[in-house]
């Protein structure tokens, strides 16, 4: 049955008192149930949508290491961020790739050409010359190197190294939850927590419901932490919670458009608002954007100006055949980003120059953990640094110290290669993938690719591209239903795949296999979630 194992950690998350309950599934509490899970502590884990379906799911897909924040001053900020990107290519060698950003400089912009190239020199000086050196262009360069630049209106350019994630935020998010269950960690997506109350005994008890079904129940844990991204202060206030920090929002959209250039390189300018804009590569695709707009809630969507904005961006900057218009656009992501504050107010005359820091506040008295704002490229520090704090709330960690991320092992990447290459299994990849199939079923599920293996030997048909344009082989989707709580048909195609962001929705409705996926995925259930997702 499809959804087996979410109804058996709802149990599990009824039955049995924990040592920490997670709320919030996006990155901040991914890692924190892994690193917390990994290290012994007993761990529940709830989110009242589906794992990294809000801010987790829209972010640029970069990891870097904040070379923006140097026009702040913020040298301390972007040197820890340099050693996390550094850490997380490391660590995730097939998921966090290095990658160029090749940048456009225009004439009579506020800082000059040379001024900025120098700094991308101490940007690298002061991530410890992990990456490959900085690079200055000049304009004939450019026009051989990306003949779709305009450099009509531009002095020169120059290349610098930072990093971004091969497949999609969401689905990096999902893994360090795959990971805590796999350290035995009790998670459960659409649970909502509607409040909490700390006992006599010590124990919070956290009301929750089930969002699909309705029905209430009290989970019980000695620690909270409040991972809940933009809505953690909502809650903080539903219970009580105070704090000294608090979060303003930022909105940003992408679109993703066809591909607009082969080369895997992220083209970088500087928008008509001054701010940096990015053309990045989506596999097929090609990721444009982003805008920095105040909000005042969590809850937005594109407008047409933020369309005009980035369609109009983009334009002005590259030489294409025919200029981008909204016809072009095959999916939006649009979301917020929280940006932490001290205090009363925006904690800053000018809110765009608010960095995306993160900030964690701890209730000794009432075993109450809180974690404000962060980015993607910090998510491991994010993860130690709970795991420490949660130690000093007095619960042990029996395995303290042990490594609870990464990629598996050399040898057992080694074995998996090995066997895939006896199976000749690079030759099953589809025409149009972007990779072969080797490289990306290891990024995508680590030493469980060798299960996938077997399960094609035992059944060449498991080996069947299943969703055209989709790069999703059956056995995949069947290691979805079993492993990775899918729930909804958009968890699979916009959180554990990026599938809905490179093909149109109208495209996916009538693909050949569509309904085939939606039985694996969801059994007796599959029509009723084909229509609830294409409606």
């Amino acid at each position: 049955m499809p959804t087996k194992l979410r109804d058996t950690n709802l149990k599990k998350l009824e039955d049995h008192p924990y040592d920490v309950l997670v709320l919030g599934g996006g990155i901040n509490g991914a890692v924190s149930a892994a690193a917390l899970a990994g290290q012994g502590a007993k761990v529940g884990l709830i989110d009242k949508g589906d794992f990294a379906s809000f801010t987790s799911q829209e972010s640029s897909n970069l990891a870097w290491g904040g070379i923006k924040y140097m026009e702040t001053f913020e040298f301390g900020l972007v040197r820890k961020l340099c050693l996390s990107r550094n850490h997380l290519i490391r660590s995730f060698p097939s998921t966090v790739q290095e990658i160029r950003f090749y940048t456009t400089h225009t004439r009579g912009f506020r800082h000059g050409l040379l001024k900025l190239f120098f700094g991308t020199w101490f940007y690298w000086l002061i991530g410890n010359l992990f990456t490959k050196t900085p690079r200055l262009l000049s304009t004939r360069a450019m026009q051989r190197d990306e003949p779709i630049v305009r450099v009509t209106d531009a002095d020169g350019g120059f290349e610098y190294s930072d990093a971004y994630l091969y497949d999609n935020d969401a689905r990096f998010a999902f893994n360090f939850v795959r990971t805590a269950m796999n350290y035995g960690c009790s998670a459960a997506n659409y649970v909502e927590a509607l409040g909490a109350e700390r006992g006599k005994d010590g124990l919070w008890s956290i009301r929750a419901r089930d969002v699909l079904t309705g029905r209430e129940f009290v989970i019980r844990s000695k620690v909270v932490i409040n991972a809940a991204g933009p809505f953690v202060d909502s809650f903080n206030s539903v219970v009580g919670q105070k704090t000294r920090h608090h979060h303003v929002f930022s909105k940003g959209i992408h679109l993703i458009v066809r591909k607009l250039t082969p080369h895997k390189r992220v083209l970088t300018f500087f928008a008509d608002d001054g701010r940096l804009f990015f053309v990045i590569p989506m596999g097929v695709r090609t990721c444009i954007g982003t805008t920095d707009t105040k909000v005042q809630s969590p809850h937005t969507e594109v407008t047409s100006e933020d369309r005009r904005f980035v369609l109009d961006n983009i334009n002005k900057r590259l030489l294409l055949d025919a200029p981008l218009t909204e016809d072009d656009v095959i999916a939006e992501r649009c979301g917020v980003r929280p940006l932490v504050v001290a205090g009363e107010g925006d904690g800053t005359t000018d809110w765009m120059l608010l960095s995306r820091k993160h900030a964690v506040e701890v209730d000794t008295e009432r075993k109450f953990i809180s974690i404000f704002g962060g980015k993607l490229t910090d998510c491991l520090n994010v993860g130690e640094e709970v795991c420490g704090f949660v130690t000093g709330l007095g619960v042990a960690l029996p395995h303290a110290g042990r490594r609870w991320y990464g990629e598996p092992s050399e040898a057992v990447r080694e074995e998996f290669f090995h066997q895939a290459t006896l199976m000749e299994l690079d030759k099953m990849t589809c025409p149009s993938s972007s990779e072969p199939l080797s490289t990306r079923l290891w990024r995508r599920y680590g030493a469980e690719a060798i299960v996938l293996l077997e399960t094609m030997r035992r059944d060449p048909a498991m080996a069947d591209l299943l969703i055209e344009g989709a790069e999703y082989i059956r056995c995949e989707i069947e290691q979805a239903a079993r492993r990775e709580m899918v729930t909804k048909l958009d968890d699979f195609l916009r959180r554990r795949s990026k599938i809905a962001l490179v093909v149109r929705k109208e495209t996916l409705r009538h693909a050949p296999g569509m309904e085939e996926a939606c039985a694996i995925l969801f059994g007796s259930e599959a029509k009723a979630k084909y229509d609830e997702y294409f409606g």
